[in-house]
């Protein structure tokens, strides 16, 4: 088996950004966002991407550097709120954006990651999220055809992994990082600690090594939706 472990988020990523490049993200918010690699696609200065993600971070966060950095040609979302410079890009024309909603955004990228090329829903049928997808009848309702994601390279989020990586999440951060991992021709997988081959649980793994090809060590993780609040001390 080849070695998985990368030294760092640079030779992680080395050999697979291109210009005008499909990457699908993992995370939610800022929760369960591959940041150190999303900072390593920043600097690299790659560009004309799109970028399929539940949503593009907040301003200056997640993928909103990337946004910042005018690095994004398009983007296919779900929630496209709480970021500003996703706003007003949108709105000048800059930036395109594939409206997809949440569970169908979920759906094309295991889709994808199944060999499944298209699946055909009833969500959207009559709206925006309706036009110009072909559309075919199932026992009396109206469905529309929505296409597989497959990404040129997913970067996913995990808590832990084992050196043949396999990947367990923590909670919520689970969220859209597995799909992501699903939908790549190559997965990058940053966590916050690596094991060896048999710590982790069999029935606990999240996502099988089969589809994780480069695994680094992102820690040490700064959480910034975690905020600690502390009653002011009392006068003795």
């Amino acid at each position: 088996m080849a070695n998985k472990i990368y030294p760092d988020v640079e030779s992680a990523l080395s050999g697979l950004l291109f210009d005008g490049m499909l990457i699908a993200s993992g995370g939610f918010g800022l929760c369960g966002v591959p940041e150190r690699l999303i900072d390593a696609i920043e600097a690299s200065g790659v560009k004309g991407l799109t970028i399929a993600s539940n949503n593009a971070g907040v301003d200056g966060q997640g993928l909103g550097k990337l946004l910042r950095a005018r690095q994004v040609k398009k983007m296919i979302s779900s929630y496209v709120g709480e970021n500003k410079e996703f706003e007003r890009q949108y709105l000048a024309g800059e930036l395109e954006v594939e409206f997809t909603p949440q569970g169908t955004l979920a759906e094309r990228m295991r889709a994808g990651g199944a060999g499944i090329p298209g699946f055909y829903t009833k969500t959207g049928v009559g709206t925006l999220v309706a036009e110009g997808k072909p559309t075919m009848e199932f026992d009396g309702q109206e469905y529309i055809l929505e296409r597989g994601i497959v990404a040129d390279l997913a970067v996913v989020k995990g808590w832990k992994a084992d050196t043949s990586g396999n990947v367990v999440f923590r909670k919520t951060a689970r969220n859209f990082n597995v799909p992501v991992a699903q939908c790549g021709r190559v997965t990058v997988v940053e966590v916050e600690e690596i094991v060896q081959p048999g710590t982790l649980d069999p029935d606990a793994i999240h996502l099988p090594g089969v589809y994780v090809q480069r695994l680094i060590l992102g820690a040490p993780y700064d959480k910034k939706i975690e905020f600690r609040t502390v009653r002011e001390r009392e006068a003795a």
